[in-house]
Parts: C-alpha cells; sequence; structure tokens
C-alpha cells in the first residue's frame, strides 16, 4: 500500500473502506486540522510518519477496531473521556442517567453518591464535576479499567475516590444516598457480541447471564443495605428489559419504581427509591 503523502490522498486512499467521516475524524486527531480544513486544502502535506499512523489506523479500523479505540477518546456529557480497550466504550444512552438523577436533586447537595462498574468513569466523573458538593466513589472489578477513570478524573478535575471491588464488596458498612450502574446486560449468546464495536469491548462489560438480567438482579438485590432512607438506585439495561427490571426493583421492595426513555422513546434507564 503507496503511503499517502497529502490530505487528499489519505482521503482517496481511504474511500470506499470506511466512512469519509471517519476518515475525516483520523487524520483529524493525526495532524491538528478540522473538518474544514481538511476538505478546504486536500493538498496539505501528510509527514510520513504521520502517513504510516493513518494507514495503520485505516486497516484497524476497516477491520472493524471502534474509532473511540483508535483516537483513545470519547465524548460522554460534553467533556472528552480517555478510553482503551480495558473499558466500555460510554454510549450517549448512558446520559440519560446523569440527566434523570439531575432532575431528582438539587445541585447543592452533599450526596454520597455511589457509581457501580464505573469502567471509564464516565458517570462518576459526570456527576462529581455536575454535583460538586457530592462524594462520589467509582468501583470496578478490573484495576485496568479503575487506571483508566481515575486518570480521567484527573485530567477533568473531579473529586473521585475509585476503588477495586466486585459491586459491593468493597463498600460493605457504607451507605449513600444515591447509586448508579451501567452493568453488563447483555444475554450470554447474543449474537449482537459477535458485531460491530463490541467485539472489541471487554466481554465482562457486556454480558451478564443468559437472560442478561444476572448483574441487575444482583445488583438490586444488594443496593438496598447500601442505600440511606429515600436514597436512589438507577441501573441502565436493555432496550427490551424494562418490565424486568421494574419488577427486579419492586421485588426489592423498591417505591417510585418506574423506567426512563431516551430519545427514541425506549426505555433505557430502570430507578426506584428504598423506603
Amino acid at each position: 500500500m503507496k503511503l499517502p503523502d497529502t490530505l487528499g490522498a489519505a482521503l482517496a486512499l481511504a474511500r470506499g473502506r470506511i466512512p469519509a467521516a471517519e476518515t475525516r475524524l483520523l487524520l483529524g486527531a493525526l495532524t491538528g486540522a478540522s473538518t474544514a480544513q481538511i476538505a478546504a486544502y486536500p493538498e496539505r502535506a501528510l509527514a510520513p510518519e504521520l502517513a504510516l499512523r493513518f494507514v495503520d489506523m485505516l486497516v484497524r479500523r476497516e477491520q472493524g477496531e471502534p474509532v473511540a479505540y483508535l483516537l483513545g477518546e470519547r465524548e460522554f456529557y460534553g467533556r472528552s473521556f480517555r478510553v482503551s480497550p480495558a473499558v466500555l466504550i460510554p454510549r450517549p444512552e448512558t446520559e440519560l442517567i446523569v440527566d434523570t438523577v439531575l432532575a431528582r436533586v438539587s445541585p447543592e447537595a452533599a450526596l454520597r453518591i455511589l457509581d457501580l462498574g464505573t469502567g471509564s468513569g464516565a458517570l462518576g466523573v459526570s456527576l462529581a464535576l455536575e454535583l460538586p458538593a457530592a462524594q462520589v466513589t467509582a468501583v470496578d472489578i478490573s484495576p485496568a479499567a479503575l487506571a483508566v477513570a481515575a486518570a480521567n478524573a484527573q485530567r477533568l478535575g473531579a473529586r473521585l475516590r475509585c476503588l477495586e471491588s466486585d459491586w459491593f464488596a468493597a463498600v460493605q458498612g457504607e451507605v449513600f444516598d444515591l447509586i448508579v450502574s451501567n452493568p453488563p446486560y447483555i444475554a450470554a449468546g447474543d449474537p449482537h457480541l459477535e458485531e460491530g464495536d463490541v467485539r472489541f469491548e471487554p466481554p465482562g462489560a457486556l454480558a451478564s447471564g443468559p437472560a442478561g438480567l444476572d448483574d441487575l438482579a444482583r445488583i438490586a438485590a444488594e443496593a438496598p443495605a447500601h442505600l440511606s432512607s429515600g436514597g436512589w438506585l438507577l441501573m441502565e439495561h436493555g432496550y427490551d428489559q424494562g418490565a424486568a427490571v421494574r419488577d427486579l426493583l419492586l421485588a426489592r421492595g423498591f417505591l417510585d419504581v418506574a423506567s426512563a426513555r431516551d430519545l427514541a422513546g425506549i426505555e433505557r434507564i430502570g430507578f426506584g427509591r428504598r423506603p
């Protein structure tokens, strides 16, 4: 494969192999050029070392590797989060948890918040920054994921306590006003696990039992012991799991159980309040 020596040559090389918008993202990350500059100045020279990196990224993307991993970052709630293959890529639907929380609490409230399975720290860091008086604890069973979350917190200026933990194991005896989680909720064996970006994401952050409900059920069962009176639990779930998650919460005695829908009208977040 001949190395492209200009932006235009790089665009031409990628044409038909990956979407043009992704090509511009990759070139922009490598060169610092904006989308408009890439379009306006196709004759702009591309240094050999950058051309090599571009070809490498092009081949990896053509093989399906997510753009977020190639770039090492993904936007979440208006902020750029660093990501690696050690963590799930933050997705727009998870922002609904932050919106749902902010609609229910005062921004000045000194809340104790627990983010279960924090991954990149997207939820915990966002809540820490949106609710500066809050004390946010983020837990994850993966040390590599925790390192990513801690680095994101430091880079974005968020106060975040990070603990290695199998769900609630490291916070025994602690009580929180708010517990949030984007746990694994895909059914093991689901064919979607072999498609698209998820092929490259950590399997432990995706699948959870034959119906995808194992971790959701465990969190619902253990959360009441870690919630203050009136405290809320909010969990992201699959597009068809809303009724099942509401049943899990009701069975554990939660009040005001409901679901929040995304912009497409799909139930994405199940939540309830401890009596």
